[in-house]
Parts: structure tokens; C-alpha cells; sequence
């Protein structure tokens, strides 16, 4: 059995591959390169066919990265697939408030998700940043809530939680609320592809082409 071993070589030919899936794909290039970057992540490329991203989404991310801006997240697994190191260079921080204590205690007093009630806990948080949504979609939902209501405004928005239930609804609420978004419809998505579309951003906003 013959098989490549070298992690760069490896990336390289991947990275190949998803580029000639996206050689006809009619889009900006910034954009493209956040999907081809969420293609590879998951090893879909039946993804493109369900990726949307809102005109303004990317111009809209960028700037809020380059100024520090926080990135919030609903779920640890979406924290820890994010380039701190990249995050940090620009000034930002990563927050995620699903297992706090005090998000926990108000989850179970109001009757709410921990996804949710970390979205109201992370409100003031998001003002001018980016939010990545890769899990929950109960977590989306909250958000457009507290958007509608003018108690959180951030930046731009990566909703892309998975799932069966509730999921498609979410990331079709968030396409039609006006928020600046990236997504892809229906129940696919996940962790690993919020992850790697906020990484993406993060390559674009230090300077470092694909």
C-alpha cells in the first residue's frame, strides 16, 4: 500500500483537488477562497452546491477582524478549531460561553438551551465582530431574536449548525434577516465547517493568499 505521509504534500494535492471542483464557480475570489477552505474542511464537495454567502458578508467579516474584533462561537468544538494564533495577531479574541456556569443555571431557569442563553450571555460581545454558529441551531435562532430586538449587532454571521431538526429553518431565517451572512442550506454544515470558514477569514484579514 502506497500512501502520502507529508502533512504539506498532503494539504497541497487536497487543495488541488477542491480548486478544479470550483473552476467554474462564478464568484468573488475572497469568497471563493472561504469555500474552498470549508471543502476541504469537511471533504464535501457537494457542498458548494448548498453554500450561500451574502454580498456584503465578506467585506463585512474582514473589517471587523482587522479592527480586533471578538469572534463568538456557540459550541466548544467550533473554539477550538479556530487559528488563535492568527486571531490574536489581529487583536481578537474567541468566546464561547456554552459550559459557564452562570449560562448553565439561567438555561435551566428559564426553560432554555445552554446554546441560547450563552447567545444572550455573549450579546454585548458582538458588537462590530463575527459570529459563528456551527452547532445549535436553537443558538441561530437566539441570535436573530437579539438582532431583531437591537441587543446584538455583529458584523457579519457563519450559520451553519446541522442537523435535522430546526436546522434548515435557522440558516433560512438568518438568509432572509439582512444580516450578513455565510451558510449553507439545509441539514448539513457543522463544527468543523464553521470553523474553517472563520479561518479562512482569518488568512484573508493577516494578508495570506491561498
Amino acid at each position: 500500500m502506497t500512501f502520502l505521509a507529508e502533512p504539506t504534500a498532503i494539504e497541497a494535492r487536497s487543495l488541488a483537488t477542491v480548486a478544479r471542483a470550483l473552476e467554474e464557480e462564478d464568484r468573488p475570489r475572497e469568497e471563493k477562497q472561504v469555500l474552498a477552505r470549508m471543502l476541504h474542511a469537511s471533504g464535501d464537495l457537494g457542498l458548494k452546491e448548498v453554500f450561500d454567502c451574502h454580498p456584503d458578508f465578506v467585506a463585512r467579516a474582514l473589517a471587523g477582524l482587522r479592527t480586533g474584533a471578538n469572534v463568538v462561537v456557540d459550541v466548544k468544538m467550533v473554539a477550538a478549531g479556530i487559528d488563535r494564533r492568527r486571531l490574536r495577531q489581529l487583536g481578537g479574541r474567541v468566546h464561547c460561553a456554552i459550559a459557564r456556569a452562570e449560562v448553565v443555571a439561567r438555561a435551566r431557569a428559564q426553560g432554555l438551551t445552554r446554546a441560547m442563553a450563552a447567545m444572550d450571555y455573549l450579546a454585548p460581545l458582538m458588537q462590530g465582530g463575527l459570529v459563528a454558529i456551527g452547532n445549535a441551531p436553537t443558538a441561530l435562532f437566539r441570535l436573530l431574536q437579539l438582532w431583531q430586538e437591537g441587543r446584538a449587532r455583529p458584523a457579519a454571521v457563519v450559520g451553519t449548525p446541522v442537523g435535522f431538526v430546526g436546522a434548515a429553518e435557522a440558516k433560512e431565517a438568518l438568509r432572509e434577516s439582512g444580516i450578513p451572512y455565510l451558510t449553507v442550506r439545509g441539514s448539513r454544515g457543522g463544527s468543523t465547517v464553521a470553523a474553517a470558514a472563520v479561518n479562512a477569514l482569518l488568512r484573508l484579514a493577516v494578508g495570506k493568499a491561498d
